[in-house]
């Protein structure tokens, strides 16, 4: 849907020039491609040269986009981390940092096909394969030392704090309950509630 015109704010970002759309183009013609043949065929299945061939580009064109086979099918969001850090601090209150953070989980990490038949071919995917769900993991582990720190932040205790690196580290894994669970929300509750007790036992 077009956005409607708008004047210019001194913060809006600087349209994308010629060269960084074809690049961007590049990108999601590979990623489309690549995702067309892992729904097709099943993700190990497919082959980094099929991939490029089906997107027209050469391997190290796609090398240079995509460093490995698994992040073609991530695109990694720049503002995750904002977002999940924001969840701490802008959380109601009398709301605690474990519900704050099992309601940022429940809302941003449990996606739902709603009825979107690729949707649900892709969460299908994902979830049946170890390397796609592992890496989809890992990309939301990189996010646990500046977790920490605003869970510190917020808690008033040392920035090196082992309980609040603890609590982000098992905070970001607690979604990893609904893999294979017949009602996903209510694992991942589950696994909060857990760190809820134990973060208040301090």
């Amino acid at each position: 849907m077009p956005r409607p015109t708008t004047p210019a704010q001194p913060d809006t970002p600087a349209p994308l020039g010629r060269r960084e759309r074809k690049k961007a183009a590049t990108r999601r013609a590979i990623a489309d491609a690549a995702l067309s043949l892992f729904l097709e065929r099943g993700y190990d299945a497919v082959g980094i040269r099929e991939i490029a061939d089906a997107a027209d580009v050469s391997t190290t064109t796609l090398f240079k986009h995509f460093p490995v086979k698994e992040a073609l099918v991530f695109d990694e969001d720049d503002d995750q981390e904002e977002r999940l850090l924001a969840a701490v601090r802008e959380r109601p209150a009398g709301t605690s940092i474990p519900a704050a953070l099992c309601e940022h989980a429940l809302n941003s990490r449990l996606v739902t096909p709603d009825g979107d038949d690729r949707l649900a071919a892709f969460l299908t995917l994902v979830t049946t394969t170890p390397a796609l769900r592992d890496y989809g993991q890992n990309m939301w582990l990189r996010h646990t030392t500046a977790l920490a720190r605003v869970i510190a932040e917020e808690a008033g205790r040392p920035a090196d704090d082992p309980a609040c690196l603890a609590l982000a580290h098992f905070a970001l894994e607690a979604p990893r309950a609904a893999y294979g669970h017949a009602d996903p929300r209510a694992a991942v509750i589950s696994a909060f509630d857990l760190l809820e007790r134990g973060w208040g036992a301090l």
